[in-house]
């Protein structure tokens, strides 16, 4: 997932209505959450399925700690990705503010309903003109779909500031990295997610510590292109976290198991 806050004013760049090339179908995996040290803060889920041509997604992340990441999006694929909705929920100790983030892609009303450091409540809603290459919650899929080759990619995106406000993600692919499948060497792709400020903001932003860090994604590509990690903050001023597909564990192999119980 990404999500990241920017409290400087931001020049908009030009951006990229993605084409569908890939069409999403439905899936379940399982995710790991991890701190930079490596340590597992969270297990998670993410759920897909498709009804024609709109999909809806839900990605969970349940954490050590009792904290919880929620998040549904649903979007069309007619020929590019189109936002329907998306809802973002998190809240526990993990995060600093507490924020509940709701964007009707038809309507273009946005509320981001948060928490100050005060712990007082507050609710903001406005309406906002949305470009058709917004992705909130679906940024995965956008970077599924980019031809291999693409020297870069712009999209946009809502953050909460608290105030809602429209980014611009510049994805770019920033080499390879090998990687193994049960000691099978394979290679991913590496992309860097960057928000571009701008203008007189993006030089003063990196000075006063203002400038949100990358997220690096990797993908491997081909016939059906997966994201396989990422690392980035998921919310404003917060830590690096690394996002990985997971396989469930077994306390013993089911065939043992059953043999046991057979006995």
């Amino acid at each position: 997932m990404l999500m990241c806050g920017v409290l400087l004013p931001i020049r908009l760049v030009p951006a990229d209505q993605v084409a569908a090339l890939h069409t999403q179908g439905e899936l379940h995996g399982f995710l790991v959450l991890r701190d930079v040290n490596g340590d597992a803060i969270a297990d998670g889920d993410v759920a897909q399925v498709t009804r024609r041509d709109r999909v809806t997604t839900r990605l969970v992340f349940r954490f050590k700690d009792g904290s919880i990441n929620e998040e549904t999006t649903v979007f069309t694929q007619r020929g590019t990705f189109r936002l329907v909705s998306d809802h973002l929920v998190q809240k526990g100790p993990s995060f600093k503010h507490p924020m509940d983030l709701s964007v009707n892609g038809l309507t273009g009303q946005v509320t981001v309903r948060s928490t100050d450091d005060d712990g007082k409540d507050k609710v903001v809603t406005q309406h906002l003109k949305l470009p058709p290459d917004l992705s909130n919650g679906f940024v995965f899929s956008v970077l599924q779909n980019i031809k291999s080759g693409t020297p870069k990619t712009t999209v946009s995106m809502i953050v909460a500031t608290p105030k809602p406000r429209i980014v611009k993600l510049v994805i770019t692919p920033d080499g390879e990295d090998p990687f193994f499948v049960v000691g099978s060497e394979r290679k991913a792709t590496r992309y860097v997610v960057k928000i571009d400020i701008g203008g007189a903001a993006g030089v003063v932003a990196p000075l006063v510590g203002k400038q949100p860090p990358d997220t690096h994604v990797w993908l491997v590509e081909g016939e059906a292109p997966v994201v396989i990690k990422s690392e980035g903050p998921m919310y404003e001023g917060g830590p690096i976290w690394r996002t990985e597909l997971t396989s469930p564990a077994w306390s013993q192999s089911p065939t043992a198991e059953r043999s046991q119980r057979k006995n």
